[in-house]
């Protein structure tokens, strides 16, 4: 089960009863991608891997080192210890979660989830002691090829929780859901969601580290039972046009001492003056922490008015039109919703820059904006700079230019991980701007 601690004892005896025959470490690299070593349940591996003495060569790996300063060493997590449902024709496969660190036993820099853990230690330290993460992802199914290879074509013509046998991906769905349950996951809801093959899965909260590595687990299971089913699962944030995109709603809570440091019983809506600083700070970092949250080309196709993506640096309560929503639910349930994040974010940068812009808006006791309970999308550009309503970045490039603005936000990654984030963005966005799209062609080729 995801989040049990266990001992070195536990995994060995785990290996031996349920006869797991490969063990796979996994990692996360700059972009969000989750990468694995992979190796034979020896008992030498296993003395290796529970020793920390697994090393992989780290310069093939985007945003981590130079070949001349290439190894690295993985060091597992035990509570992140799971043994996959699913059998290969070679066997059982385990899998624990894994730390990168330098050879001489420090940390590794570029390492998302131990950056992340940097941020909780400042967390500490500021005197909190969680800070938790609700998240909710949305993928779309597609249809593969008689050659294996992913479509455009979605498998059913369901709507926002139809039933089948409209919904025909929802066998599916089902075995996804009884995958997660047996690896640990609390489901909370499955349903289809608004565009024609969309779906949704929500878990239960948990510690943000937890979180992040359940959202990493999360893909994996889905992208593995999908093919089951004959299907492709993405979290790209747009993958067609006019209809909406898929987002991962971010619902976030900080505790003190086992209370919810967002809840003021006679608090304004029942909030505490924590919680309008967190808020006041996310407000403030909304452009700077963008690129990290929404970090391809393609999220800012989601990211425009019509859609249900918010657009404007705004908050409310119900209104589900601004940036931020403050669910109804309180006492320990309170918590912020930040609705912009797509599901193609790195979470472990994601949630790190997102806990130090709101850890800024504490510091410096940032005041919120008035809430906005109009329909942000129905009011003029006149209406909007009236309220101090400003936009989103529209496009990647903007929005790595904001981020270079943004002294918490660059901090919060570390100078080598925001120096290859920054590096890999410029040459995603070079690429994508010198690509002749059919949309131009269609659009210029006969008019000029």
């Amino acid at each position: 089960m995801v989040g049990k601690e266990r001992t070195e004892a536990d995994i060995r005896r785990e290996v031996k009863e349920q006869g797991v025959t490969f063990l796979r470490l996994m990692f996360t690299d700059i972009l969000g991608t989750l990468k694995n070593v992979e190796v034979p349940a020896t008992d030498e591996q296993l003395d290796k891997i529970l020793e920390n003495k697994m090393m992989f060569d780290g310069s093939s790996i985007e945003g981590f080192v130079r070949i001349n300063e290439s190894d690295m060493y993985l060091y597992p997590d035990f509570s992140t210890w799971i043994v996959f449902p699913w059998e290969s024709e070679h066997g059982k496969v385990a899998g624990l979660i894994c730390d990168v660190y330098s050879p001489d036993g420090t940390p590794f820099a570029g390492d998302p989830r131990g950056n992340l853990k940097r941020s909780l230690a400042h967390m500490e330290k500021n005197g909190f002691t969680s800070f938790n993460l609700g998240p909710e992802p949305e993928f779309f199914l597609f249809k593969l090829d008689e050659k294996g290879d992913p479509t455009l074509e979605v498998n059913d013509q369901g709507g926002y929780f139809d039933l089948a046998p409209t919904d025909s991906a929802e066998n599916a769905r089902r075995e996804i859901v009884n995958v997660l349950t047996e690896l640990g996951f609390e489901v909370e809801a499955s349903h289809h969601e608004v565009a024609v093959g969309q779906h949704e899965i929500d878990f239960k909260y948990a510690n943000v580290l937890e979180a992040c590595d359940n959202i990493q687990l999360f893909k994996l299971v889905v992208k593995t039972v999908a093919r089951k089913h004959g299907l492709h699962a993405t979290f790209m944030a747009k993958p067609k046009f006019g209809i909406n995109g898929s987002g991962m709603h971010c619902n976030m809570s900080l505790f003190k001492d086992g209370k919810n440091a967002f809840w003021d019983e006679k608090g304004e809506m029942e909030l505490s003056q924590t919680a309008y600083h967190f808020l006041g700070g996310l407000i403030d970092h909304a452009r700077g922490f963008t690129a990290i949250t929404n970090p391809t080309v393609n999220s800012y196709k989601r990211l425009v008015p019509g859609y249900e993506a918010p657009v404007y640096v705004a908050w409310a309560g119900r209104n589900r039109s601004p940036l931020i929503r403050v669910p109804a639910s309180r006492g320990l349930s309170t918590r912020l919703e930040l609705r912009s994040v797509d599901p193609t974010a790195n979470p472990y940068l994601a949630l790190a820059v997102l806990l130090e812009c709101g850890l800024d808006g504490i510091k410096n006791k940032m005041k919120a904006p008035k809430p906005v309970e109009l329909n942000i999308y129905a009011m003029t550009e006149e209406e909007r700079a009236a309220a101090g309503i400003k936009d989103l970045p529209s496009t990647l490039h903007n929005a790595v230019k904001d981020l270079k603005k943004d002294k918490v936000v660059i901090d919060a990654l570390g100078s080598h991980i925001y120096e290859n984030f920054v590096e890999a963005k410029k040459i995603e966005w070079s690429a994508y701007a010198q690509t002749v799209s059919q949309w131009e062609q269609e659009t210029y080729l006969e008019l000029y």
